[in-house]
């Protein structure tokens, strides 16, 4: 089964307290896009200026995503500047420049809009409602969300989780969603607004899954260096997704398994800036950290 990811492509200037690089590969769709392809076909929608780099565009080649509906227009591409502190969990917007992705109206290729699996990236809910406007029945929707949409868009964001199957946010943006100090008590309560499954994502300690008969908690694969954690969200989002997908199982059982998968990705993709770690990644890594990972978290052999 193939996944149809539709989100932002950016090129990032990001500074750490050990490095710094301009014009990198970013945005919620290239990262999520980048993750899913591990595990199956991905068709890919984003808008970019005429001043994308091709050895961007090779990146997507090379993982085998389908980049028809990657639009390519007269101006400047999305860019997005930051700044990491010491602590990562800490990171401060520079700047931000819209460009072409101000105007940018998810346009559905023909040939896609069957696409059975759908991630809705980190993108305005009133856009990923448009495109769930042009998909036709798909399997399973998953949708991506940040503060920003919770404080400008609410009212959006509430009719769009009603239409899809999962949401995915942190921590932090699911207490600022609910109201509630606990993490628990606000994934329980998002799912009363409509979605069948919710992720809280909980950064270095791991992610909660809930469902309204179910519920999964998994910790974080171990890590003593991290680069960049820019996009660990998206590809744990991406992998997710075309995890389930190449399954082609939906059952809480799969699920559990699809956020291990996600886990995964995002500890590979905070090892390098941007999607360098992921380009130069293989099938073979992922499953030796899978097995390791299992290891951890094992308890008298049991998984």
């Amino acid at each position: 089964m193939s996944v149809l990811i539709v989100g932002s492509v950016a090129l990032d200037d990001i500074k750490t307290t050990t490095a710094e690089h301009r014009d990198l590969l970013g945005g919620s769709a290239s990262y999520a896009s980048v993750a899913a392809s591990f595990y199956t076909p991905v068709s890919m929608v984003g808008i970019v200026g005429d001043d994308f780099p091709e050895v961007h565009r090779d990146t997507f080649r090379n993982r085998g995503i389908n980049i028809d509906g990657l639009e390519v227009v007269q101006g400047k591409t999305f860019r997005w500047s930051g700044e990491y502190e010491e602590d990562m969990n800490n990171r401060r917007t520079l700047s931000v420049e819209l460009n072409v992705f101000e105007h940018f109206s998810p346009k559905i290729p023909t040939r896609s809009r069957q696409t059975p699996y759908v991630l809705l990236a980190n993108i305005a809910p009133s856009l990923q409602a448009h495109v769930l406007d042009q998909v036709e029945a798909p399997k399973f929707v998953v949708a991506d969300t940040m503060d920003l949409w919770i404080s400008l868009a609410r009212p959006d964001l509430l009719a769009l989780i009603k239409r899809v199957d999962m949401l995915i946010l942190n921590d932090s943006e699911a207490r600022q969603f609910t109201g509630e100090r606990n993490a628990v008590k606000a994934g329980r309560k998002i799912l009363e607004l409509g979605p069948r499954y919710v992720v809280v994502k909980k950064g270095e300690h791991g992610a909660l899954l809930f469902s309204r008969d179910n519920f999964f908690a998994t910790g974080a694969f171990p890590l003593e260096d991290i680069a960049d954690p820019t996009g660990a969200g998206d590809c744990f989002a991406g992998a997710l997704i075309g995890y389930l997908a190449k399954t082609d199982d939906i059952s809480f059982e799969s699920i559990k398994k699809a956020v291990i998968q996600g886990t995964l990705a995002a500890s590979f993709n905070v090892e390098a800036f941007s999607l360098k770690r992921l380009e130069r990644l293989t099938r073979e890594e992922i499953d030796i950290r899978h097995g390791e990972f299992s290891r951890y978290i094992s308890v008298n052999g049991a998984h």
